[in-house]
């Protein structure tokens, strides 16, 4: 988790490539070939375009353009007439064929390769762009220097005319760039959020807490990971081509400038990874403590009510201070060891100001250098120095990178872990699908977290077996933490952890309704049919529900049915309780679980409730203290404790309480 390693590469092109290639055998060859042979592609598809554009100018303008650009229709000519004509020739067929081989692969993901060519086509324009100014700035340098007027205009007009034609094709180029992002983002975002919300991983995640502050990493690690993961591959790509292109220049100009440019890039990038490996840490730890911190603030707001009731004030700000304190300790490590790096970098980078007109200076007062020469070799010191120290120069945001990397990877693993589990079907319970509900021998334990593999499981109940007949009702009663919502976890398939089986209709055929009701961020047509939200359902009918729950004001009171508001906060938790009970008549399941579904509700409020259910085919499985709800249902399950329990009729659970009293 701390190092740049091959680790933290093979983490990244797991996260990064099924965007571009399918994760398969020998797939990161194959991806990282692909991109190779694309960018071989397009340097030889650009030098045939100057190629074409220099000879057509060349024949029209003759002299004018040649006095532009002296020497280079020459060299393009000594090129086409020599055996590097084949060599383009084959960087234009090689990939040709490479991508053809591979189209099955990449015809679905065309979007983002068609992106990332013109993204690359645009970086390679912006490095000649960059060549072509040294060149200029060289001329019209030395033409200055020497009071050569004709010179001096024709170039500084050339020097414009470059910038002219590059305004655009930087303001594509950073275009691209975020449009691929963007691209990118949302398919990463989509993948996982998939991922997270499919066979309940996000269940799994939060009640294990196997990873923190998952939100996080969703909204804000991607984001992070898409816009730095080009922002590097564009770095390195146009730091090759700085590299190749201007220290040819470099050593035309000075080679003892070229050589003391390569150790004195090694040595600062081998300092920089020393610092970098203490970074990736510190940063990782900042992410996840800003993620705290935000996720305790937002905590207080849900549950502003709560507090304000509890006058817990005192202890929130105690909660949030002591994360609050997590946050500036690690960010006081981090900006401590900033400093240390800052320390070598700054002076890195000053040096290189004075460096290049140390070494060049003896040379051009000798006379055998023009003045144009050394700002050329000035700018393409800085050029070569700043591709070289990539990692000099970056070390703050590639241990940041690498952090988000880690965080990003981490939770991968653990959704692919999740869903692979789920799929393998590893539940000790056996599940069958029925259309009848029943418990055959149930032995159910508590669910281990992750930091308890070492201790016990509880066990909640032993060879329970009790079954419900259609269009019947069982009520569960028991002592606080006997494991009656537990039970209903076991059939929702939350908890598998025991012996027995379980005979269930499919998920779908049932409606659960917690004690808390779950109110979705949307509007009051979309609570009343959640889950099943493509149901369509006119307005009187409605309201024709809502009545059945006396809620028939609502839709007046609250501007209609497709208003969103903040339900939580709007609906007291009886109407809460009403709405999702609305949802239960509404939907009409043949089999509905109620965990204390009525608590908030006065005894004639569940009373008309119960009635309405009991009007309807759906057979239910109540949790719920009061007594009052023996009426409706046929069969008592009582948790008795120490795992222990019974069944009895209604009647008869009701004339024990009864004389119990």
């Amino acid at each position: 988790m701390n190092k740049f390693n091959s680790k933290l590469w093979n983490s990244f092109l797991q996260i990064a490539q099924p965007y571009f290639y399918p994760l398969e055998p020998g797939g990161n060859k194959v991806f990282l070939g692909l991109l190779f042979l694309l960018l071989i592609f397009l340097l030889a598809a650009v030098f045939l375009v100057v190629s074409l554009i220099c000879l057509v100018n060349e024949a029209i303008f003759g002299e004018s353009f040649n006095s532009i650009a002296p020497g280079l229709v020459d060299t393009i000519q000594n090129i086409i007439n020599s055996h590097w004509i084949f060599v383009i020739a084959l960087m234009i067929v090689v990939p040709a064929i490479g991508f053809w081989y591979y189209k099955r692969q990449l015809i679905p993901r065309w979007q983002p390769w068609a992106l990332l060519s013109l993204l690359l086509l645009l970086s390679l324009s912006v490095s000649g762009l960059n060549v072509i100014i040294s060149y200029v700035g060289n001329f019209f340098t030395t033409a200055l220097s020497e009071k050569d007027q004709p010179t001096f205009w024709r170039f500084l007009f050339v020097y414009a005319g470059v910038f002219v034609i590059g305004t655009p094709i930087v303001v594509i180029y950073t275009y691209t760039r975020q449009k691929l992002g963007l691209y990118w983002r949302e398919w990463m975002t989509n993948k996982f959020l998939n991922n997270y919300l499919q066979n309940r991983s996000y269940y799994e995640i939060n009640s294990k807490g196997a990873i923190d502050n998952p939100d996080q990493r969703i909204a804000e690690d991607i984001k992070s990971f898409t816009n730095q993961s080009l922002f590097f591959l564009l770095t390195i790509l146009n730091s090759i081509i700085d590299v190749i292109s201007f220290t040819g220049i470099l050593w035309s100009i000075s080679i003892p400038l070229s050589i003391f440019l390569i150790i004195y890039a090694v040595a600062g990038t081998l300092v920089a990874v020393i610092f970098g490996r203490k970074l990736i840490p510190l940063n990782f730890y900042q992410l996840k403590r800003e993620a705290d911190f935000r996720y305790g603030l937002v905590h207080i707001r849900d549950h502003a009510e709560s507090i304000a009731f509890y006058r817990g004030e005192e202890q929130e700000l105690s909660q949030i201070r002591q994360r609050f304190t997590q946050v500036f300790n690690n960010f006081n490590l981090l900006i401590g060891w900033q400093r240390n790096v800052d320390y070598f970098t700054t002076g890195y980078r000053y040096a290189v100001i004075i460096l290049p007109s140390l070494i060049m200076a003896p040379i051009y007062f000798a006379g055998d250098i023009k003045f144009g020469d050394i700002s050329q070799a000035g700018f393409a010191f800085s050029q070569v120095l700043g591709a070289f120290s990539l990692v000099v120069s970056q070390i703050d945001n590639l241990s940041n990178f690498a952090a988000g990397i880690n965080r990003l990877d981490k939770f991968r693993e653990t959704l692919e872990e999740t869903t692979k589990i789920s799929e393998v079907g590893t539940r000790e319970i056996d599940i069958t699908e029925s259309s009848r509900l029943a418990l055959e021998n149930i032995t159910l334990n508590t669910p281990l977290n992750h930091e308890e593999i070492n201790e016990s499981q509880k066990t909640l109940v032993k060879n329970l077996s009790v079954a419900v007949k259609s269009g019947q009702g069982l009520l569960i009663v028991g002592k606080s933490g006997a494991g009656k919502s537990s039970l209903l976890r076991a059939i929702a398939g939350l908890w598998t952890s025991g012996t027995g089986r379980l005979v269930r209709p499919n998920l779908e055929e049932i409606l659960f309704l917690p004690q808390r009701p779950y109110m979705i961020l949307g509007s009051l047509r979309e609570q009343l049919l959640y889950p099943q939200v493509n149901q369509e359902f006119d307005e009187y009918e409605l309201r024709k529900i809502l009545k059945l729950v006396n809620l028939e004001d609502l839709p007046d009171r609250l501007d209609g049915f497709d208003v969103e508001l903040p339900w939580e906060n709007v609906l007291s938790l009886g109407e809460q309780q009403r709405l999702a009970f609305a949802r239960l008549l509404l939907i009409k399941p043949n089999y509905a679980i109620l965990d204390e579904a009525t608590s908030a509700l006065d005894l004639q409020n569940e009373a008309e409730l119960y009635q309405k259910l009991q009007t309807t085919q759906t057979t239910f499985v109540s949790v719920g203290h009061r007594l009052s709800l023996l009426k409706y249902h046929q069969q008592v399950l009582e948790l008795t404790g120490g795992a222990n329990w019974r069944v009895l009729s209604a009647e008869d659970y009701q004339v024990e309480a009864s004389s119990f009293n």
